[in-house]
């Protein structure tokens, strides 16, 4: 008796395993980012929602200057972790809040120390 209690336990345990990971999977393929750029936030393709924030980590060593929909923004950087950031606000020239449809990012980033090293990355990205 014993050990059918035990098997079912297994059984259980097996079905909740294959739960968790179709639940957690990342959906998508995996983006293929530039060198100097660790991560960026919405990924290219997102759907998301209003509130969102545009993220852009650069390694350390860079500069880099954000574009939002072809305009310049003046994005906040945190020196500790090279994360820009930027999102619209009610004071911003560029843009008060996002509209619904696709909107591009394009960074554009430099070395500031060693050879010199410039390059882009362009992406877009769906607020719902």
């Amino acid at each position: 008796m014993s050990y059918r209690l035990i098997y079912a336990g297994l059984g259980l345990l097996a079905i909740a395993v294959v739960a968790l990971g179709v639940a957690f999977a990342q959906e998508g393929d995996a983006v293929d980012l530039p060198n100097p750029i660790e991560a960026v936030s919405p990924l290219p393709g997102d759907r998301v929602i209003r509130q969102t924030s545009v993220q852009v980590d650069l390694a350390v060593g860079y500069v880099a200057d954000l574009f939002v929909d072809g305009f310049p923004v003046d994005a906040a950087f945190v020196d500790a972790t090279g994360v820009y950031s930027w999102s619209p606000s009610p004071t911003s020239p560029i843009m008060t809040e996002w509209s619904p449809g696709e909107h591009t990012v394009r960074v554009e980033w430099r070395r500031i120390s060693g050879s010199p090293e410039f390059g882009s990355f362009e992406w877009t990205f769906r607020v719902s």
